[in-house]
């Protein structure tokens, strides 16, 4: 029975390969056909669409220098006015140093005035100093000699040797 039917299985494979078309020809749709002109209308309508696309990629290129063009003469305004506030910053630092200069001078000027009339005062100080107590005397300063003659009259004087010893210009070898 297995038989049987296993051969009947094989003769219906064998008669429905013959009837029916192959079965390549079953997973394949046919296309409806198109005509000539709606292939030109379809062409038409591409070639349209195309030259819309280049339009806008005209258009863009055009905005895009323009943009260009206007962000160089921005660029070129920035440069400019990094360039004045350079000139801005280079002429105060000028000024400043100027100043600096001035009030070093000033001050130079200031001494100098302040220490000429001292100056002028010390010697004139010195010229009376040395005048008045002949330092430049052959035997000594006006001090010097008189100090010379009281301890001179000191030794013919006991009370005055004792003044001058309390006064520290008389020493005891000096009573002699």
């Amino acid at each position: 029975m297995k038989n049987k039917r296993l051969l009947h299985i094989i003769i219906l494979l064998l008669l429905l390969q013959f009837i029916l078309p192959s079965a390549s020809s079953l997973a394949i749709d046919v296309a409806p056909r198109i005509s000539d002109r709606e292939i030109i209308e379809k062409l038409v309508t591409l070639e349209a669409g195309q030259k819309s696309l280049n339009q806008r990629i005209s258009d863009l290129r055009s905005e895009m220098k323009a943009g260009q063009a206007s962000l160089d003469k921005r660029l070129d305004d920035l440069g400019k006015r990094i360039d004045d506030s350079n000139s801005t910053m280079l002429a105060f630092f000028g000024a400043i140093i100027t100043l600096i200069v001035a009030l070093f001078v000033y001050i130079a000027w200031d001494r100098r005035t302040m220490f000429r009339p001292v100056v002028t005062q010390l010697n004139q100080l010195e010229r009376d100093v040395v005048n008045d107590l002949e330092l430049r005397h052959s035997q000594g300063s006006l001090l010097t000699r008189q100090l010379k003659v009281l301890r001179l009259y000191a030794r013919q004087n006991s009370e005055f040797a004792e003044i001058m010893r309390d006064l520290s210009l008389l020493q005891r070898e000096e009573m002699g």
